[in-house]
This record gives structure tokens, sequence and C-alpha cells, in this order.
């Protein structure tokens, strides 16, 4: 939970995109973060990690279409049209670029809003989300499939239905949710061509239990350019985009993980931090 403190200091309401409400946070200071959380979640997914966030950024949290306080509508649950919308939500609230960190469903959004809109988004961290269908273990990806309406009585007693009703304008629309984040999931997808032209410096993470194969995170490095080439004694043929897995990580917990900041926060900042030989071994004399 975040502090007393902290909570006083966060401005709140809606802006409204391309027909939707969206419900957004601001809070902290410094540069200026949008933290986009997963599916079936809202803001609320990342109040462990907000105050230390806060302590450096300002962060703009939005609840995404059908999530948290944001209201579902008609319109189906696409990852193109909401990243459409994160651009306009951006614009009304006055913000004419950002860096983006965004989780699993909120990943895929942060991936699409950089891929359709690269002037806004100086440096993106996807947290958990892959560039294809492909990605996805089988078993997992076919459970992805099972998900629609009739769920929603057995997930009652769930965090994330709890979580859901506890701020949704329509407590009542949870079925619905339900059925459009599964017609989501049902279909096909592939982003390759996108991650190929993000010219933004990228982070992509996961957890070294996460939901994605391997060879698929490896695969996303190399489209973003990294994982080509040895980078060299002076790092002169490094990538500028990264890959982080955090150990002891699955989907399912990674957005709260306690490594998910020290490993984003200086990338997002721009620093690096590393040394060379030289340096180490002459700071090691003193």
């Amino acid at each position: 939970m975040a502090s007393p403190a902290f909570a006083a200091e966060t401005r709140a309401g809606y802006v409204k995109a391309n027909g939707i409400d969206y419900y957004y946070e601001i809070s902290g200071k410094g540069e200026p973060l949008l933290l986009l959380h997963g599916g079936l979640g809202s803001i609320d997914m990342f109040r462990p990690l907000l105050p230390t966030l806060g302590e450096h950024r300002t962060v703009i949290g939005v609840d995404l279409q059908g999530h948290g306080r944001t209201q579902l509508g008609t319109r189906e649950i696409d990852l193109r049209a909401i990243g459409n919308d994160m651009s306009v939500v951006l614009k009304q609230l006055g913000y004419q670029q950002v860096d983006v960190l965004g989780y699993s469903f909120g990943g895929g959004v942060a991936f699409l809003l950089a891929a359709q809109h690269p002037g806004q988004v100086r440096r993106l961290a996807i947290v958990s989300a892959g560039f294809s269908d492909d990605g996805f273990y089988p078993g997992i990806r076919e459970q992805q499939k099972q998900l629609n309406a009739g769920f929603a009585e057995m997930m009652k007693d769930t965090p994330m239905y709890k979580g859901y009703a506890a701020v949704a304008p329509k407590p009542e629309d949870f079925p619905r949710l339900l059925q459009a984040m599964g017609d989501l999931m049902r279909k096909s997808y592939d982003f390759s061509e996108e991650a190929k032209k993000l010219a933004m410096p990228t982070l992509i993470v996961f957890g070294d239990g996460d939901m994605y194969r391997p060879e698929h995170v490896v695969e996303f490095y190399k489209l973003l350019g990294g994982g080509l080439q040895d980078a060299g004694w002076q790092r002169e043929t490094m990538s500028k985009n990264r890959l982080a897995i955090i150990p002891d990580a699955t989907h399912y917990d990674i957005f709260f993980s306690p490594q998910l900041v020290p490993t984003v926060l200086p990338f997002l900042d721009g620093r690096s931090g590393a040394k060379t030989w030289d340096e180490t071994m002459e700071a090691a004399k003193r």
C-alpha cells in the first residue's frame, strides 16, 4: 500500500479517448513515466512499487479499457486501438513525450503505443509480454483460449475479481470483461515487423519461470537488434536495447517483484553503471 503522504499527493480523474473514459492517477516527482498494468488488473497492481517509483518519477497510471475504474464500453478490446487511446490520453494530460513501462497486457499496449506513436515514447520497458502468440508455451496458450464469460462465477473468490468489484463503475460487467479478454486472446498476432522498427531504447524483461518460451524471448531481443554479436572489449558494438531475466520470478508475480524497479529504472533513466576493466581494477586498489 502507498503511504498516506504518497497517497495525498496523487491527482486523479478521467480523460476521454476515442469514446472511452480512462481513469488516471498522477503521483510522484521527476520525469514522466506512463505505467500500464496487466490483464484483469488495474493501477492497483503496482501499489507496492509506486512509492519507490514516485521518488524518482512522475508516475502516470492508467486503468486500461474495461479494467479498474475505466468503463468497458461496447468496443472490442484491441491492443492497437488501446495503444492509440494512450496517445490521446497523454496529449490530453499535457505530456508530449514520456517513458513507458507496461506489464503483460499493458506491455502489449505499451509496445503498440511506441510502434504507432514513436515520437511520444522516449524509452520503453516491456515486462512479460511477447511479440506474437507463438511465444507462449502451448499449454498456457490453450488455457487462454478457453477464457469466456462463463468463468465469472468461479472467479468470485479470486483477487482479480475482488479488486475489480471494489472499484469498477459497473461490477456486473465482469462477465463481459472476461469474454472480451478471451476474444482478444483467441486471436493470433505477430508484431515482429513492429519490433524491428522500434527506434527508441527498449528493455524487455521476463521471469525465468515466465509463460513465454525462452526461444521467444531471445528472438524478441534479436528483433530489437540485440544478441546478434559480441559487444566488444569497450562495448563498442553493444546494442542500445536490453534484455533482463529476473530469477525466481513467474508471469504472475513479476509485476510486484522487489527486483523489478532496480532492473527497469536505471534503463529508463539512461544510466548504465557499467565500468571498464581498467576502471574497476583501479577502484579496487583504492
